[in-house]
């Protein structure tokens, strides 16, 4: 409990050195926590997220964050022409896709 709370010593009294670990150790233990709990798993789905925007192909019916279910019709660098309904296309960003549905999900809708 050292690296907690000092001990209190009288002035002028010969005050043991501290080691450097014992000072970093803590920060280190905490970062490494942090780093596989929270920060490995973000980039992992960041990295799969990437993937499964760029494999967006014509004819996959996808989810949008907004909750929208529809077919892509067109495919651009940065923009999707996706039919929602009958006569009705909107152009999306492909950042707004979070899910690519197994294909008649539209339908059944």
């Amino acid at each position: 409990m050292e690296f907690l709370i000092s001990d209190a010593w009288a002035q002028g009294a010969a005050q043991p050195q501290q080691s450097p670990l014992g000072f970093f150790l803590p920060m280190i233990i905490l970062f490494v926590a942090f780093w596989f709990l929270l920060i490995r798993p973000q980039q992992k789905r960041q990295k799969q997220h990437r993937e499964l925007v760029s494999n967006i192909q014509p004819g996959d019916e996808v989810l949008t964050s907004g909750g929208l279910i529809g077919i892509v019709r067109e495919t651009s660098d940065q923009f999707l022409t996706v039919d929602f309904a009958d006569n009705v296309q909107l152009k999306v960003q492909r950042q707004t896709v979070t899910a690519v549905l197994p294909k008649g999900t539209f339908d059944a809708a």
